[in-house]
């Protein structure tokens, strides 16, 4: 895989904390955000484990749309018509929040009958939600997903290249490949594994080689390497 591969893959606007790096696996997510205000339904879910880039996509979606952030903790069913009119509104995390299920449910339908939207994010799907209320386990089970999956290699390279640059690193592309064919498929994992590639050439004063850089992935994956600062 050439250098030049690597940095073909689009880029979103930044206005996230990162550039967002556009593949196969986040498409579906991508082109919902894109096709807003097209939207056949209010309310939409973004599903992908941590590190995906919901967060990005969600801040893209309220840049566009005058939308905001809901402190979901904070929600309850006296707040509830505050929102009314709202041009959007965002709840991250939902599956990772206590909240309370009462007023989650009054919001949905007033978005459904007031017509503003809903984009709301999550790590895994509504079914495994710690949710007892019934009506509201039926409502957001009928949500409609746009899941993002595991990076494919171009992204998983891509997102290795933009943290090696990032901290200044210059590394060869057959160290990218290297590293992408053996690592944790996740763009946690690849955070995680920049940062303790730089420490550890830090502290010898080495190159980062494909055989410098598969020695740390081996001890970061048999826990013999401490953890990055």
């Amino acid at each position: 895989m050439s250098e030049q591969l690597v940095l073909d893959l689009p880029h979103r606007p930044a206005l996230g904390a990162d550039d967002f790096l556009v593949s196969s696996c986040n498409a579906a997510a991508v082109d919902l955000i894109d096709t807003w205000p097209d939207w056949p339904h209010h309310i939409h879910l973004i599903e992908g484990p941590g590190g995906c880039g919901k967060s990005h996509l969600a801040n893209v979606w309220r840049h566009k749309t005058g939308a905001e952030f809901v402190n979901v903790p904070q929600l309850s069913a006296s707040k509830v018509s505050d929102y009314d009119n709202k041009k959007g509104v965002i709840l991250e995390d939902l599956d990772r929040t206590a909240f309370d299920e009462l007023a989650l449910f009054h919001m949905l339908n007033l978005a459904r009958e007031q017509g503003f939207c809903i984009l709301v994010t999550a790590r895994v799907p509504p079914g495994r939600w710690n949710v007892q209320l019934p009506d509201l386990i039926s409502r957001l089970r009928g949500l409609p997903v746009s899941t993002i999956g595991g990076p494919d290699d171009a992204l998983l390279s891509a997102v290795l290249l933009k943290h090696f640059s990032d901290r200044q690193l210059n590394v060869e592309p057959q160290v990218l490949k290297f590293l992408t064919t053996r690592m944790v498929r996740s763009m946690e994992a690849a955070r995680g594994l920049v940062a303790a590639i730089d420490k550890a050439a830090l502290a010898t004063g080495k190159k980062i080689t494909r055989q410098f850089a598969g020695e740390i992935l081996e001890r970061l994956q048999t826990d013999e390497y401490p953890p990055p600062d």
